[in-house]
Order: C-alpha cells, then structure tokens, then sequence
C-alpha cells in the first residue's frame, strides 16, 4: 500500500525503531497529529444529508462529559468506531490532551470518529433535543438500558471518573440508564460502559421493528 501511494520505506534495525517508536511492532509511520482530528461543528452534523430532518432515521451521539483520563478517552473512541457512533461531542478540545495516547489507545479510532467540540455542552444537549434527539445519562443507578426502547436517535451522557454525569446535563436527561451487573465490584470503567451501551444502542437500532 506505501509503494502504491509512493511513500518512502526506510528498512532499520530493531535498535533504530526502538529509539524512534519504543511500543512499535516492525513498523512506525510518522504523520501530521493536525490530520488525525475528524473534526466537525455539531451544527454541521445537524445540517448534514438527513441528519437534520426529525425522526429521519437512527442516529447515535456520544457525550463526553469531563472525561480526563486520555486512556479512557482514547478507548472509548475505539468502540465509537466499533459500534457506529455517528458524532463524539466534548467541551474542549480533546478532553484528554494527550494526542500521541489518545491516538494509539483508540488504535487509530481517533482519525475516523467524528468529534464535535462545544464550550456549552448543556446548550449542545438542547440542540440535540431540537433536532429529536432523546437524551440518556450513564449512571448504575439508572434503569436498566435493555428496557428502554433505544432506537431512532439517541444520546448518550458518559460522566467523568469519579464524578459521573454533571448536575445541569443531568436535568436535561429524559432518563438515566445504567447496565445491569451482578459483581461485587458495583461499577464499570466509563470506557467499558461506554462499549456496553454503545453495543446495546446498536442492537436495538438493528432490529427490524415488531408490530
């Protein structure tokens, strides 16, 4: 694929690349971090073909509120990637500043997943609403997201470690839903939970609808 596309390969001793990429398995790229963004306004998805249009079809948004860890950051993008996420929207450019951990814990989800940033997530959420949007918030004391009906257009609050779901998103929730679990341990890392219910959303929205 390099020839292909006319890029130079430099074969190098295991020394050479232990220096330059210390984590690398045989082979190390070096690339613009300026291009591994998909950045897009929430505005834009909005207005996008479809997108904008109430109840045009299922449609699935992340909210990423306070998440500072840039390993969870960067795993929960890999299973946006994964499960089909249409629109990662944060408060800040990326949350988790880390872009070289970011990029490599989401192994590359990070240059594909779209990501909005917003300075008023509240606001964002409103919009969402606007446009049809129902609003769910990840917390274990929430009611189980199997018996909520997740399909259409749908997004989902994940709250910062520690912290869970800020007061103001939290009011503009239509409900809080939380997965079920059966451990000792009465919690999940918000990047497991957010591969959990972003797989629950996707099933739902994949099955063809009973009368």
């Amino acid at each position: 694929m390099a020839n292909e596309r006319k890029i130079r390969i430099d074969r190098v001793g295991t020394v050479e690349l232990d220096r330059i990429a210390p984590d690398h398995r045989g082979i190390a790229l070096e690339v613009d971090e300026g291009g591994m963004e998909a950045d897009i306004t929430l505005e834009e998805f909005l207005e996008g073909p479809g997108n904008g249009e109430v109840g045009r079809k299922n449609l699935l948004v992340a909210v990423l509120d306070e998440i500072t860890d840039p390993h969870n950051y960067g795993a929960i993008l890999r299973s946006c990637d994964q499960f089909g996420v249409d629109l990662v929207i944060t408060r800040h450019r990326r949350i988790a500043k880390h872009a070289e951990t970011v990029a490599k814990t989401s192994a590359g989800a990070s240059a594909w997943v779209p990501q909005a940033e917003t300075a008023n997530l509240p606001r964002a959420v409103k919009d969402l609403k606007e446009a049809g949007f129902w609003i769910y918030g990840a917390d274990m004391e929430g009611e189980d997201a199997c018996n909520r009906d997740l399909r259409g257009r749908t997004a989902i609050i994940l709250g910062g470690e520690g912290t869970g779901v800020s007061r103001l998103l939290r009011e503009s929730c239509d409900a809080m839903i939380a997965i079920p679990s059966f451990g000792r341990v009465n919690s999940l890392n918000v990047s497991v939970a957010a591969g959990v219910l972003f797989y629950e959303v996707t099933r739902q929205q994949r099955k063809k609808k009973t009368k």
